[in-house]
C-alpha cells in the first residue's frame, strides 16, 4: 500500500501561517513598548528638568528672602515661580499620559503573548495527532499486510498440496 496522506495537512499549514503571523504581531507589540517606554523616559525627562529649575527658583527665592530685597523683585519672582508650576503641571500630565500609553501597550503585549501561546498549543496538538494518526496507520497497514501474507501463504500452502 502507498503511504496515506495526511488528512489534516491543510489544517497544519493554516495553523502554522497564524503561528508565525502571531509571532510578528507580538514582536511588533513588543517593539510598540519598547517606543512608548523610551518616550516615557524623554517625557520624564522634560519634567525632572522643569522640576529642577523649580528648585532652583524657589532657592533663589529664599536667598533673596534672607538678604532683605525689594517686594517688587519678590513679587516678580513668585509669578516666575507660578508660571514654571504651570509648566511643570503641563509636564505631568504629558507624563501621566505616557504612562497611559505605556500600560496600554504592556496590555497589548499581554494580549499578543497569550494569542502566540494557544497558536502555538494549537499546532502543537496537531503535531501530536499526526503522530497518533501516523501509528495508527502504520499499525493498519501492517495487519493487512499480514492478512495478504497469510493469504499468499495459504495459496501456497493449497497449491503444494494439490
Amino acid at each position: 500500500m502507498g503511504a496515506l496522506k495526511y488528512p489534516l495537512e491543510q489544517l497544519v499549514r493554516i495553523k502554522n501561517k497564524r503561528f508565525e503571523q502571531a509571532q510578528k504581531v507580538l514582536e511588533e507589540k513588543k517593539q510598540e513598548l519598547k517606543e512608548q517606554e523610551e518616550i516615557l523616559k524623554k517625557r520624564e525627562a522634560e519634567r525632572d528638568e522643569v522640576l529642577k529649575h523649580k528648585q532652583e527658583k524657589l532657592k533663589q527665592l529664599r536667598d533673596e528672602l534672607d538678604t532683605g530685597t525689594t517686594s517688587d523683585k519678590i513679587q516678580q519672582m513668585k509669578l516666575y515661580l507660578e508660571v514654571v508650576d504651570e509648566k511643570l503641571e503641563e509636564k505631568q500630565k504629558k507624563v501621566d499620559a505616557q504612562k497611559k500609553k505605556v500600560e496600554e501597550a504592556e496590555k497589548a503585549v499581554e494580549m499578543a503573548r497569550l494569542d502566540l501561546i494557544q497558536k502555538q498549543k494549537d499546532v502543537e496538538k496537531l503535531k501530536i495527532h499526526k503522530k497518533q494518526w501516523q501509528s495508527e496507520v502504520h499499525f493498519w497497514e501492517k495487519k493487512e499486510e499480514g492478512k495478504i501474507l497469510d493469504e499468499v501463504g495459504s495459496q501456497r500452502y493449497l497449491r503444494k498440496k494439490q
